[in-house]
């Protein structure tokens, strides 16, 4: 079994910085991709950030310049800070791994989504 479990979310003015953290446990063999995706209602669930195993990093150009990915490989955590948060921004915030099980199975894994609202 596999988990990951999100920290942080929560209301924030337009303007504001929020973070947010996700601790892969279980499982794990090793890991590949981590990051975070978001979902509005009505909405598929788009790319936010992603960083690979390396120094390699991806955003949506919607949050370039104002949102960084980051991980501790050691802790099997990433990070994502969203500064100058804008009401767009609003929505469910998942934490995704792209992980190699301790039973050699190469797959996916989601977080339970954290709630990121953005409103004066």
């Amino acid at each position: 079994q596999v988990q990951l479990l999100e920290s942080g979310g929560g209301l924030v003015q337009p303007g504001g910085s929020l973070g947010l953290s996700c601790a892969a446990s279980g499982s794990i063999f090793s890991i590949n991709a981590m990051g975070w995706y978001r979902q509005v209602p009505g909405k598929q669930r788009e790319l936010v950030a992603l960083a690979n195993s390396g120094t390699g990093t991806n955003y949506a150009d919607s949050v370039k310049g104002r949102f960084t990915i980051s991980r501790d490989n050691v802790r099997n955590t990433v990070y994502l800070q969203m500064n100058n948060l804008e009401r767009a921004d609003t929505a469910v915030y998942y934490c995704y791994a792209y992980i190699l099980t301790t039973r050699r199975d190469w797959g996916p894994f989601w977080g339970k989504g954290t709630k990121v609202t953005v409103s004066s």
